[in-house]
């Protein structure tokens, strides 16, 4: 049926503002009569994916198809090792990535889905543990699975009652449910997380350590406590990062001079040729790790409204400076 265009002036904001509220509000409620109805069923479908040896398999077709691929997703980024079959394709061929280690997620609303009820025979068979998420606990596909979650809903927000929406958001929150407390169960850290999610900037901000990003050895602009503000200047200006170590003889952090620690001596009249830096500096000022994340020396420059740091180790020695620069083009932030 082709699209009905309408004049932009015959449009009512105001009816628009209200239909997309009562989006919201149906399918907030629906959510939360899904969410307290989580009950046993959940906790053994946890039980038989964190023993399974194999994969997750999510299936669905049409919108649910669209639900299970995401869900799959989601696992898989998680520590939970899954993927996504197409019922369909299953039965010309595809049933044969399912093994039997692996555990299957049907996601169905109706729990009538033919193509889905096709295969069930064969994955009986086979002996794999079936998790069915529909809508109708009394359905043929909730009756025949090792365990069904229930993803009932008390309204679709289609006014019609025909367009999968609350639904489809339901389901796809049990998938996220099932995901996250799988892993939590795991133990599974920001480390595991930026693993599979190297390309992102999300994985740089937790695979990319202090140390990856910052200058060492002569690249590290450093002078003694004895200097005096023009050396400092001297050192800032072959370093190129806006700043200076100060340190003792062992090469522990005193202090710091930087640009703005330039212009506030500046504004103040003092002679930079003979004024010591130990005058002017920065006394303990912030530090990281070598071994610290990037993202933590981005979210410390951000907090105290600074552009750079000095890295210490654990005896407080100065090992390298970084800026927001090495941030940017190491792109963290």
């Amino acid at each position: 049926m082709p699209k009905k265009n309408l004049a932009p002036g015959s449009i009512d904001p105001n009816l628009l503002i209200a239909s997309a509220r009562r989006v919201f509000e149906i399918e907030t409620q629906a959510l939360e009569a899904v969410g307290a109805g989580i009950d046993s069923a959940f906790i053994d479908a946890c039980r038989v994916i964190l023993q399974c040896s194999g994969r997750v398999v999510a299936l669905g077709m049409g919108k649910s198809g669209h639900i299970a691929r995401k869900i799959a997703a989601t696992l898989a980024s998680t520590g939970t090792p899954a993927f996504f079959v197409h019922p369909g394709e299953a039965g010309h061929g595809d049933l044969g990535m399912i093994t039997d280690t692996d555990v299957v997620l049907a996601v169905s609303y109706s729990g009538e889905s033919d193509e889905i009820l096709t295969l069930l025979p064969i994955l009986k068979r086979q002996g794999n543990a079936l998790i069915a998420m529909t809508g109708r606990p009394r359905s043929t596909l909730a009756r025949e699975a090792t365990l069904h979650l229930n993803v009932a809903v008390p309204a679709e927000a289609c006014p019609m009652d025909l367009a999968p929406t609350s639904s489809t958001t339901a389901s796809l929150a049990m998938g996220d449910a099932l995901a996250v407390a799988l892993l939590e169960a795991r133990g599974f850290t920001p480390d595991d997380f930026a693993r599979s999610h190297p390309a992102g900037s999300l994985g740089r901000r937790l695979l990319l350590h202090i140390s990856d990003v910052m200058h060492a050895g002569q690249e590290l602009p450093r002078i003694a406590t004895g200097a005096t503000v023009s050396e400092a200047l001297v050192e800032i200006n072959a370093k190129h990062l806006g700043m200076t170590a100060i340190v003792d003889a062992d090469d522990r952090l005193i202090g710091i001079f930087t640009d703005g620690d330039l212009r506030r001596a500046l504004d103040r009249g003092l002679d930079v040729r003979r004024t010591p830096i130990q005058d002017v500096m920065t006394v303990e000022p912030k530090t990281i790790g070598p071994d610290q994340l990037a993202g933590e020396a981005a979210r410390l420059m951000e907090a105290h409204k600074i552009s750079g740091l000095i890295v210490t180790d654990a005896d407080g020695r100065a090992v390298g400076a970084l800026n927001i620069h090495d941030l940017l083009r190491a792109r963290v932030v």
